[in-house]
């Protein structure tokens, strides 16, 4: 019987040790990188094949998350001139790695089939082609909704991932005047 009461003590005792490192972490605020503005360039399809109408709609879905949660001062389209001359710029290169197209049909008919799916590779880079950060994120559609709503799911997620990671001295006032809050 104490053989078992010192075998659960034990247990615990490690448990909780083992635990605490990763309570303290969740604790520290990761430090952010410093980021004035954000330069989108276009999604490039990579080995996958991709409908013309995925590609338009993940880039601008992007470009209208990131403007809207992302904290960034500006948010600059791929070739905009105006974007060279931003401090701590951060140029965004995506990829996509992986791409399934569901059925909206299947989806409204079984509610288990006919997922869309789409796997990006984002590269957030400073100006000298640093990689600053890398994330495979992806963007579903599961149930209701057409197939592009994926492309909305990624961005959202793109967008948050940049908000958590890249931090702006001042944001725009108009973000904060729409009523958008840099929740960093």
């Amino acid at each position: 019987m104490k053989t078992i009461k010192s075998a659960t003590v034990l247990l615990t005792l490690i448990t909780g040790l083992s635990a605490a490192p990763l309570l303290w972490a969740q604790q520290q605020p990761s430090a952010k990188l410093k980021a004035s503005g954000i330069e989108v360039k276009m999604i490039q399809p990579g080995e996958i094949s991709l409908p013309a109408e995925f590609q338009v709609a993940l880039y601008e879905n992007l470009i209208q998350e990131l403007q809207k949660q992302s904290g960034f001062g500006q948010v600059y389209r791929d070739g905009d001139r105006n974007a060279a001359g931003t401090p701590d710029l951060v140029i965004l290169h995506t990829t996509v790695t992986g791409f399934k197209q569901g059925s909206e049909l299947a989806r409204d008919v079984t509610t288990v089939g006919g997922a869309t799916s789409i796997t990006i590779l984002c590269q957030f880079m400073d100006k000298d082609g640093k990689v600053l950060l890398e994330r495979n994120i992806d963007g579903k559609v599961r149930l209701i909704g057409d197939n592009l709503k994926a492309t909305e799911d990624f961005a959202k997620k793109a967008a948050t991932v940049a908000r958590e990671n890249f931090s702006s001295d001042s944001t725009s006032s108009d973000s904060k005047k729409s009523g958008y809050k840099n929740l960093i």
